[in-house]
């Protein structure tokens, strides 16, 4: 299983597609870490640098994260970078298939959530502490500390706790 939380990267704009993600021209690489290097490096997004993903294990978005093409490496690009976590109102629906595929989280949680979690978070040097047995975010700020439920459904529990589609396969089958 892999590991989940760490410093949050607040990304305040909806419909962060994997083109920004990962941008079309780096799909040729033959490995996950290949990717390491050009996580978001398409973003247009007012005040934000790549150098912002130093140390970040969580992405916190708006609706639709994950939107435009298929490709599982918009997920791994994620995971290069040590960022097994997003979470976002909504995602898109093959990314978010794609990010529990690969062991990933992709938790969803409601805009008025979302709304608080950036008011109370986002211009602090938040940190998210993952807690899979509680199904709990816990959100924490040198002033502040949140705890906020997330929703996993079984089978993406289970991959989640396998590490993946390929592990959770090869365990079961």
């Amino acid at each position: 299983m892999k590991t989940f939380g760490g410093k949050a990267l607040f990304l305040d704009r909806s419909d962060v597609n994997t083109d920004e993600i990962i941008p079309a021209r780096y799909l040729t690489e033959d490995s996950k870490a290949a990717l390491k290097p050009f996580l978001l490096e398409d973003l247009k997004l007012d005040g934000f640098d790549t150098g912002k993903l130093t140390d970040v294990g969580v992405i916190v978005a708006r609706a639709n994260f994950g939107c435009g093409s298929s490709r599982e490496h918009a997920p791994w690009a994620l995971e290069a970078n040590g960022i097994n976590i997003v979470i976002a109102e909504s995602f898109a629906r093959i990314f978010r298939r794609n990010m529990f595929n690969c062991g990933m989280i992709a938790a969803e949680l409601p805009k008025a959530e979302i709304d608080a979690l950036f008011a109370e978070f986002a211009d602090s040097d938040a940190s998210v502490a993952v807690d899979l047995s509680a199904e709990t975010l816990t959100f924490s700020s040198p002033s502040r500390k949140k705890i906020t439920p997330i929703v996993l459904m079984g089978f993406e529990k289970a991959l989640v706790h396998a590490g993946g589609w390929v592990e959770y396969a090869v365990k079961k089958y």
